[in-house]
């Protein structure tokens, strides 16, 4: 009978297996930030790397074990003694030891029998016990191996000391139904050996996995933010901790409400954008758009969300759109205190619609100067007025910006450099206008309206401001950085508008 008084742990390998996502590659230091985003998370373990890969992967995971994290910080080794003295090398306390188990494997990578393979497994194991490390071992591709084997393995390295068992399901081919099964045997034979489970994407079932195998017996889930990892991926972190504490009522000790903040931080120094409607984190995750959700979201949020989107650390969005009712558009408006008549509501919904028609997603910005059109109202004066920007750039050189910006009379001047001409002007736009604003770029997004290196380019800008409400903006041009810095003012101005009538009320 299954306790479920007793907190899951989450065995977090963001920096192992997610930095294995094709494409990846992150120094030393911006492993040692995203260890430390990850303890503030809440993870119980990190797996901060591979320490035989190279000398950057030692330094990172050294200076890791140091910083005095709560968490457990794992490093990972073949069952091979120069992978365990690689582990030992870098201070660590524990150590995720691997050897493959399925009859693939052995025989196209290990070129070993199962007999060998236990020995290899009894030794390693039995070699970083008595070096004083703690031993997590993972039968890799246990998913795909012969179910007596799996037991006679596992059976084996417990009684030869280790702390931890893992099932992984290496190639993401296990169901749910069969996974329950397995982690039934494993827990059987080994008894009191916590155990746990690590579950590849493939077919989109890591976390089902990962759940089912939670629900027969196992007490720790391997998972990484963002669900990153090789190929399709690992069991994403937040949903499966959100399916845990929701859908299971099981206990955890992750702070919830960092999820968001964690996820965009990961993928901001990973370079791998989250996908829209990824679930929990993504973008459109709590954004509606549809007449019939909007109006129920405004009566009720439960008609239309499963939780609160404050519990993740996210905020409830409207979108405008061929789809949004007159609900939906006076409820946005009313977010910046406009409130048009049932006559001027109408032309400005059909406005937005005749626009969504022609393939355009409707950009707040643009809802707003629509229903200033439409109202004539002064209240859509800009803040912000961009002067001048001067930038330089070429081969060799330093892009620079230096943009003059004029707010209530006064002119004010910045400079910045950037990666490029575009990323130099935000910034110099941003230094200004973002600190008097206390905003942040959240997303930039380009693309090409035409062909030819004459292309219409159009720019998407999105700016967060400190309560974490977004404001989207677009321009187009032939001259990809005047449209950029036009979408970042208009953004901008439109965020601004938006405080001043809070500020007021």
């Amino acid at each position: 009978m299954l306790d479920y008084t007793d907190k899951i742990r989450i065995f977090d390998t963001t920096l192992r297996d997610g930095e294995q996502t094709p494409g990846i590659s992150i120094t030393p230091g911006q492993k040692v930030q995203i260890a430390v985003k990850l303890d503030e998370l809440g993870v119980d373990a990190i797996e901060a790397g591979f320490p035989i890969v190279s000398l950057g992967e030692t330094e990172a995971i050294k200076t890791i074990t140091k910083i005095g994290l709560n968490a457990e910080i794992y490093g990972l080794a073949r069952a091979v003694q120069t992978d365990i003295d690689a582990a030992i090398n870098c201070d660590l306390k524990y150590v995720h030891i691997f050897i493959a188990t399925s009859d693939i494997h052995m025989q196209y990578k290990l070129k070993m029998n199962q007999e060998q393979v236990r020995e290899k497994a009894i030794w390693a194991v039995d070699y970083a016990k008595k070096h004083g490390m703690q031993v997590e071992f993972s039968a890799e591709d246990a998913t795909r191996s012969d179910r007596k084997f799996v037991r006679e393995i596992f059976k084996a390295v417990a009684a030869a000391g280790a702390d931890r068992l893992d099932i992984p399901d290496t190639v993401g081919y296990a169901t749910p139904q069969y996974i329950s099964q397995l982690v039934k045997d494993v827990v059987e034979a080994t008894i009191k050996v916590p155990v746990s489970m690590h579950c590849h994407d493939d077919f989109g079932l890591a976390v089902a996995n990962t759940i089912s195998g939670i629900n027969a017996g196992a007490s720790s889930a391997h998972v990484t933010i963002n669900g990153l990892g090789e190929r399709a991926g690992n069991a994403s972190l937040e949903e499966f901790v959100m399916a845990l504490q929701c859908l299971y009522n099981r206990r955890h000790n992750i702070k919830t409400e960092l999820l968001y903040e964690t996820s965009k931080f990961i993928s901001n120094v990973m370079g791998i954008i989250v996908q829209p409607n990824k679930a929990i984190i993504g973008e459109n995750a709590f954004g509606h758009e549809s007449g019939i959700h909007t109006h129920g979201i405004i009566n009720n949020p439960l008609t239309y969300e499963p939780i609160s989107p404050e519990l993740v650390g996210r905020k409830r969005w409207l979108q405008a759109g061929k789809h949004a009712g007159a609900h939906g558009i006076k409820a946005m408006l009313e977010d910046f205190g406009i409130e048009p008549t049932n006559e001027q509501l109408h032309e400005i919904v059909e406005k937005q619609k005749n626009l969504a028609d022609k393939g355009k997603a409707i950009t707040t910005a643009e809802l707003l100067s629509i229903a200033g059109d439409v109202m004539h109202n002064s209240k859509f004066e800009e803040r912000f007025k961009l002067y001048d920007c001067h930038i330089i750039t070429g081969m060799n050189i330093t892009p620079t910006a230096v943009v003059r910006l004029n707010t209530e009379g006064k002119d004010f001047i910045a400079s910045e450099i950037g990666v490029g001409p575009v990323d130099a002007a935000l910034k110099a736009i941003q230094k200004i206008a973002g600190e008097m604003a206390n905003i942040k770029i959240r997303e930039y997004r380009l693309d090409s309206i035409t062909g030819g290196s004459d292309a219409l380019a159009e720019v998407s800008v999105k700016v967060e401001d400190k309560t974490g409400n977004v404001i989207s903006a677009r321009k187009a041009g032939e001259d990809v950085v005047v449209a950029s810095v036009q979408a970042m003012m208009d953004a901008i101005n439109k965020t601004v508008l938006r405080k001043a009538i809070y500020s007021k009320n």
